[in-house]
């Protein structure tokens, strides 16, 4: 077992871990293209940022101006069982208070639950390629994760999955769509693959970019049955929160009153719950920018087809570029001021994920990539 070492004391528990790596910041981009301070305040506003899934159109007005209204009330702590928010989330979701976990970003809330029924001797099963951090979390929970490989490298192969459950398995994770492969499985999909599993397995459905998908599939937290299913969700991508940071669960109350005894204090901070609040208010403006984004996504995967380099649709706010040289494209698109996520960290070396920014943050990324591939020739 591979130890870490610090003061002289052996750090057992960091064994195989390791830390879960953002999208590049800006400034960051701009730092390690040698550029002093004085001249990254002057690039940071011409440069373009695809690198994280975040909402271009930033938060809904109302959820602004909720934020500026508690800023008076910040001596205070927060509610710590989020009581409005959970109101909020009951009457959209049609279900009870007792239904909801808040978390700090949906996040927080995957890797409680994994912890609350994860541990020594215990397995996790996910997808190969799927949002990273189910393998960080089971690996901190002490548990050992069971990464199954995809369809064709994108999609879960939900047969493979359902063979790999057995007496060990405490948790199974699904991210729908997924990230940051962005392929999607239907209701009858899913539905079918709960129907296999024992009845007590914890079965997560991370559905992150749900509200992008509104339409393809049926409501999951209606629509799916099995006793173990938790269904998470973020404030983070559709409704433009990322930097508050708050999702949310949805399962049997008795399950998530297990989960709540491992979560922090206060863990969603006062200007989260103000803004999450006001955002599910402002819905009709948050859906209008769904389905923007959705057409750019369209468009963006036409202009890649064309250029031979779309590997798959993606059914996020994400697209992909497909490579043979990743990782020297996004160094070459940094210098052009375009900031994108290569996938080497998910065993996907030829694998670029995109975001899908503002049409003109898109057509900076289409006008930077055409001028790298003409620099190839």
């Amino acid at each position: 077992m591979t130890t870490i070492d610090w003061m002289g004391k052996t750090v057992s528990q960091a064994a195989g871990l390791h830390a879960y790596v953002p999208g590049k910041p800006i400034a960051q981009m701009l730092r390690e293209l040698g550029l002093a301070e004085s001249e990254i305040e002057k690039q940071v506003a011409s440069t373009v940022k695809l690198a994280s899934n975040e909402n271009p159109n930033g938060p809904p007005p109302k959820a602004i101006l909720a934020m500026q209204q508690v800023a008076s009330e910040v001596h205070r702590y927060p509610d710590g069982d989020c009581f409005a928010l959970k109101q909020s989330l009951a009457k959209l979701h049609g279900i009870s208070n007792k239904q909801l976990l808040i978390g700090n970003g949906s996040n927080e809330v995957l890797e409680l639950i994994i912890r609350a029924f994860a541990g020594s001797g215990d397995e996790v099963v996910y997808s190969q390629r799927a949002f990273i951090v189910y393998a960080l979390a089971t690996t901190a929970a002490g548990a050992t994760g069971i990464a199954v490989p995809e369809i064709d490298g994108l999609g879960h192969d939900l047969v493979a999955m359902a063979e790999a459950v057995n007496a060990k398995t405490k948790v199974v994770c699904i991210a729908n769509p997924n990230n940051p492969t962005g392929s999607l499985l239907s209701t009858e999909e899913l539905q079918d693959f709960l129907d296999a599993l024992p009845r007590d397995v914890v079965v997560i459905l991370d559905e992150a970019y749900y509200e992008y998908v509104r339409f393809e599939v049926a409501d999951s937290i209606a629509a799916l049955r099995h006793p173990g299913l938790v269904i998470s969700r973020t404030f983070s991508k559709a409704y433009g929160l990322a930097g508050c940071r708050v999702g949310y669960a949805v399962a049997d109350a008795a399950l998530l009153s297990a989960v709540n005894r491992f979560r922090e204090p206060f863990n969603v901070n006062m200007f989260a719950q103000a803004a999450a609040i006001a955002a599910l208010e402002d819905r009709d403006w948050v859906m209008a920018k769904v389905d923007a984004c959705v057409a750019e996504r369209a468009r963006l995967e036409d202009a890649l087809n064309k250029r031979g380099c779309l590997p798959a649709n993606s059914f996020g706010n994400f697209v992909l570029l497909q490579d043979k040289h990743a990782l020297e494209l996004v160094k070459a698109m940094e210098k052009r001021g375009v900031i994108l996520r290569p996938l080497a960290p998910y065993g996907m070396a030829d694998m670029i994920r995109v975001s899908v920014g503002s049409k003109a943050e898109n057509d900076k990324f289409l006008s930077a990539l055409d001028a790298e591939l003409l620099a190839r020739q």
